[in-house]
């Protein structure tokens, strides 16, 4: 496994090992003794799976008071995944991080616990996976808007006009977020 430094203070692409031939592929995608062997500590307690179309933007989610940690992948098609730190007292406060994660490149992303999280979905029928390190509490449940021109994310639209939910239309800017010490 292989694992790199984003911008983004605590943030990390990981790359697992995967092993192929004409059968298909193995990899291990979670393994909490090699993570703890590469720094990453870590405690889940949820699983969650979408299913989403081409054109989808989902986010940018977070929690607070009750923030999650979460590691992301995609199983089948593909996303432009975001993170933004929402970390006040972090050096990369209001940054934001963005990569594809795909079926075929297998790539994951740690998302640490202070990050609003979205993404875009790139294809018809794309399946993204989540482990998270606390329960989902609704209560906690806020969105930062996915155009805030303070933040600046530069999302490969393409052409696509975003399909939102009534709650990720309505989305704060940075300036109003509910944010972490």
């Amino acid at each position: 496994m292989e694992v790199t430094p984003t911008p983004i203070k605590d943030a990390v692409v990981i790359q697992p090992r995967v092993f192929g031939d004409e059968r298909g592929f193995f990899m291990e995608s979670w393994n909490q003794k090699t993570f703890c062997e590469k720094g990453l500590n870590l405690d889940f307690v949820q699983d969650n799976q979408s299913r989403s179309s081409r054109g989808i933007l989902r986010g940018l989610h977070y929690q607070n008071p009750a923030p999650q940690g979460k590691l992301v992948r995609v199983t089948a098609g593909s996303v432009f995944d975001v993170i933004v730190d929402l970390r006040r007292s972090s050096q990369t406060f209001g940054k934001w991080f963005g990569l594809e994660l795909s079926s075929a490149n297998k790539t994951m992303l740690w998302v640490p616990p202070g990050m609003a999280h979205g993404f875009l979905c790139l294809e018809d029928g794309t399946d993204f996976l989540y482990k998270c390190t606390d329960l989902y509490d609704p209560s906690s449940e806020h969105c930062l808007r996915w155009d805030d021109p303070e933040v600046g994310i530069s999302w490969p639209l393409d052409g696509i006009v975003p399909q939102l939910s009534a709650k990720d239309q309505n989305g704060r800017s940075l300036a109003e977020t509910v944010g972490y010490p």
